[in-house]
């Protein structure tokens, strides 16, 4: 059995855990200004279109409010267009990352992460509340500023996950970023809160305070944030346990065996440097195209593109499902969606513990991604009951948020850890971009087909799309799957044999 996670978890000191939080809400306050703009899609639509709920009409003569509001005749343009921004947004963030990963392994990552964090507010700030406040109302200014803000985003999640992967080892990983991973479903809700709150007094204010707040956010990370042990004067193989997968033959793949675990810690303490033995090398970055070819990174990468594309179609277009089928007010949809983000919290942690006690990965998803496909044939007939609708939601986001978050913390971790890098160690940030970018391509061209097929065949075709896309995740995690079930097999073989 592995360790257990009180055993894990005593091996941290208090440097783990300001990392721990101050990663966990650098990200928090990202997800909460992306949160954002899916929240007041409704407020946004009605500004760009001449309609009797237009908020700003009382500012205006009719014909002034026409010539500067007028990006749509109708409000089916508008739906369209906000579609497209949000596949603009994703494929820039997508090209974002690859290249933000390789940076990011060879630029200090404190400084990276506070450049997206920081950068990203003030372009979210001009996007919504600028333009709102100058009465800017311009396709081509929406779309390039929403190009930058993928961009500068897109340095965020390799940069926060590298940090971690550097101060936690694979002991109970699977639990420390199953729990951590929460970050961004708690970011959602929060940003939900924020913007329901103030949207009242226009949806430019949703964006003044969740930009204001992630500003912030980026400066405390900037003076506060330690990106590796090693800043310290920590010895890095004892601290993070990263020298277990260093040294084991097998460690392509995603766990290991308590056995080689525990001997792998007693040699880190036999072998931790004095203070007056000589500093060793710093690891070299690997290549991109080397880390793409590392085992398993392709398939998880594909794996995670079908599968944020159903879970972001759900980040970007609930809220705005749950005004228009079923005539819900924009603030009681905002508040109903985060239960969605609830149930991606609870999966990804329980997933993570159970990974970790199973010694793979693999098993936890496929099952989960199965279930997934039975909770959105439920939720696609969901009834006109807000309790039932949020059990519904919550176990949805539990069975997709669930698999979501392991494969974009921990499985990366895991792939960013393997034998072949031995002497070249810096790949978490290019491995973790790789796997976040191929899913966001997938989420990008998501995003427009989401918003195609609603406006011509309408939602239900959405939920037959998105169960198409799960059952698509787990045809690429098959063959891992397949592995480690024979991995399982080939162990238990061989301890009967022992026996």
């Amino acid at each position: 059995m592995p360790p257990s996670c009180s055993g894990c978890l005593s091996q941290y000191t208090h440097h783990h855990l300001v990392v721990f939080l101050l990663t966990f809400f650098s990200y928090v306050l990202l997800h909460a200004s992306r949160k954002t703009f899916s929240n007041v899609k409704v407020s946004i639509s009605a500004q760009w279109t001449p309609s009797a709920q237009n908020q700003s009409a009382a500012a205006f003569s009719p014909g002034e409010t026409w010539e500067d509001n007028h990006l749509f005749a109708d409000e089916k343009q508008a739906t369209l267009f906000l579609g497209a921004l949000d596949s603009i947004f994703l494929f820039s963030y997508a090209v974002g990352l690859y290249l933000s990963g390789v940076i990011g392994d060879r630029v200090n990552l404190r400084y990276v992460l506070c450049f997206g964090l920081c950068g990203s507010a003030i372009v979210e700030f001009v996007f919504g509340t600028l333009t709102e406040w100058l009465h800017i109302y311009n396709v081509y200014l929406y779309c390039g500023l929403w190009v930058l803000n993928g961009l500068l985003q897109s340095a965020v999640w390799p940069c926060v996950v590298a940090v971690m992967g550097n101060w936690f080892g694979k002991t109970g990983r699977g639990f420390v970023f199953g729990l951590w991973s929460a970050c961004a479903s708690v970011g959602n809700i929060l940003g939900a809160f924020l913007a329901s709150s103030v949207l009242k007094y226009g949806y430019e204010y949703a964006f003044l305070v969740t930009s204001v707040v992630q500003f912030a956010g980026g400066v405390v990370v900037f003076f506060g944030l330690l990106t590796s042990p090693k800043e310290i004067g920590l010895h890095f193989e004892l601290e993070t346990g990263v020298g277990a997968v260093e040294t084991d033959a097998d460690s392509h793949r995603p766990l290991m065996s308590d056995e080689e675990e525990e001997e792998t810690y007693s040699q880190q303490r036999r072998s931790v440097q004095t203070p007056d033995e000589p500093m060793e090398e710093p690891p070299r970055a690997i290549g991109f195209l080397q880390a793409f070819c590392l085992p398993g990174v392709l398939l998880y990468s594909l794996a995670y593109a079908c599968l944020k594309l159903v879970n972001y179609s759900f980040f970007f277009w609930l809220p705005f499902y749950l005004s228009n089928n079923y005539g819900w007010k924009e603030a009681q949809a905002d508040r109903l969606s985060v239960w969605y983000d609830v149930g991606g919290i609870v999966g990804g942690t329980l997933q993570g513990l159970i990974s970790d006690l199973m010694g793979k990965r693999a098993p936890v998803l496929v099952f989960s991604l199965a279930m997934a496909m039975g909770a959105l044939v439920g939720y696609s007939r969901s009834p006109d009951d807000k309790v039932i609708n949020a059990a519904i939601l919550a176990a949805t986001g539990f069975f997709i948020g669930g698999p979501s978050n392991m494969i974009s913390s921990a499985i990366s971790a895991d792939l960013g850890r393997q034998d072949v890098l031995r002497g070249s160690q810096e790949a978490l940030a290019t491995v973790t971009g790789i796997v976040d970018g191929t899913g966001s391509i997938g989420a990008a061209v998501g995003q427009y087909l989401v918003s195609l097929i609603e406006s011509r065949l309408g939602w239900m075709s959405v939920f037959y799309f998105f169960i198409v896309m799960t059952g698509g995740s787990i045809v690429f995690i098959s063959p891992l799957l397949v592995k480690e079930l024979r991995d399982m097999w080939r162990n238990r073989q061989a301890l009967r044999h022992q026996l």
